[in-house]
């Protein structure tokens, strides 16, 4: 049976490129977005399901970082990137009364996506966004659509109109299944995301982003929440240098400075 997939994908802070003014404080506007690590594994599932019962992928993401004006080009180039992985649309959600975004406004706007493209049998999610990681959006989404919801899917399989995950606990694994539609969210073990070829990354650019504000979803602006200071933290290292004539002697002098600091216990 072809499946309609909706992947939720953030267009996050990339945390590789991090850029800081004066006293350690990260300057957000001038870091670049990037397509979320855990979400990547979100389009690979979505793309193998449909490989394997044909379908359509469609990826939608919601602009939360300043400044808009700027941001909707990188947002479209990381849409372009999933699209190029196999997604077939993209739907963005551009609105400066989303910015700065909050899991709960998020999750309110990808609701009213999904309701406006349709029948959509199943939503995939990625565990958590890699700037944030508050792993709140996507089980936010399932309540306010009154969907079943499956988080930190490590496997997934569809049929029968179910979707069956082995889900990854603190200290266990658990088998479980929904029917569908669902929401289901995936972490990092779920799949290797595959990277797209020349004529993938060619062929994106024929398919294509549609963007809407909240008035286009039918919503009122939310509350703002304030966008507070982001700060590096600064580990000062003590620089104590062991020294002896032996590896011996060296040993025990490191093991009495940790147990001194209290790293280990005599």
């Amino acid at each position: 049976m072809p499946l309609n997939i909706a992947v939720l994908a953030k267009a996050s802070l990339d945390p590789n490129m991090i850029r800081t003014r004066g006293d350690s404080l990260v300057d957000i506007e001038a870091m670049p977005l990037a397509l979320s690590e855990y979400d990547k594994n979100a389009v690979e599932a979505a793309v193998q399901a449909k490989e394997k019962h044909g379908g359509k992928v469609y990826v939608l993401s919601v602009l939360t970082w300043p400044p808009a004006a700027r941001r909707v080009k990188e947002l479209e180039q990381v849409m372009r990137e999933a699209l190029a992985m196999g997604a077939d649309e993209a739907h963005v959600v551009v609105d400066e009364a989303l910015i700065p975004g909050d899991p709960l406004a998020t999750a309110e706007a990808f609701a009213a996506l999904i309701r406006k493209l349709g029948q959509v049998d199943l939503v995939v999610a990625g565990e958590a966004s890699m700037d944030m990681i508050s792993s709140q959006v996507a089980a936010r989404v399932a309540a306010l659509l009154d969907l079943p919801f499956i988080g930190f899917a490590r496997s997934l399989e569809i049929g029968d109109g179910r979707v069956r995950a082995v889900r990854d606990l603190e200290d266990r694994l658990e088998t479980v299944e929904a029917p569908l539609p669902a929401v289901v969210s995936v972490t990092g073990e779920a799949n290797k995301p595959r990277i797209p070829t020349l004529i993938q990354v060619r062929r994106a650019f024929r398919k294509p982003i549609n963007r809407y504000s909240l008035a286009d979803l039918g919503l009122e602006p939310p509350a703002k929440p304030e966008l507070g200071e982001i700060r590096v933290l600064t580990v000062s290292r003590k620089n104590i240098i062991l020294e002896g004539d032996n590896l011996e002697e060296i040993a025990e002098k490191l093991i009495d400075a940790l147990i001194k600091e209290g790293v280990i216990k005599a």
